[in-house]
């Protein structure tokens, strides 16, 4: 494995942890409406991307360091 594909894995891995704090900005603005399903879908969707964000670690700790 070269390292651009290192790069485009951190590069992926910083694109779901934005992705992870921008569902949970807009999960805790329903989370007090009357639409909490929303807020449950969408905290749904942050674990989801937490679990992304893990595999990509994985995936990153079995490569050789460059």
């Amino acid at each position: 494995m070269s390292a651009s594909d290192q790069a485009e894995l951190l590069t992926l891995r910083t694109q779901v942890e934005d992705l992870m704090k921008r569902v949970t900005a807009i999960a805790t603005k329903f989370g007090t409406s009357p639409d909490s399903a929303v807020a449950a879908d969408l905290y749904s969707a942050e674990r989801s991307l937490t679990t992304t964000r893990r595999s990509l670690d994985r995936a990153m700790s079995h490569l050789p360091k460059a």
